[in-house]
């Protein structure tokens, strides 16, 4: 990951039940140029369903993210 995205202003575009939901939206985000961050607290893996894991862009690219993450799931409804 890329240091300047540690020091922009970072947004939440999608929660997800489990990290590893996060990390599948993660690469789908990688795989459009646009960086992200998961963030969870879930006591190190020992509480999963503690809290939500949150997937994190830069606001300008929330809604460019936002769409990259709709466009599977549309794709899927046209078949």
């Amino acid at each position: 990951m890329a240091d300047d995205i540690k020091t922009t202003e970072l947004v939440a575009v999608s929660v997800f039940p489990s990290v590893a939901d996060a990390q599948v939206a993660q690469g789908v985000l990688d795989e459009v140029g646009i960086e992200s961050v998961v963030q969870s607290d879930n006591a190190g893996g020992m509480y999963p369903a503690l809290d939500g894991t949150r997937l994190l862009v830069r606001s300008e690219d929330a809604s460019a993210a936002a769409a990259a993450l709709a466009a599977p799931y549309e794709d899927e409804q046209k078949i």
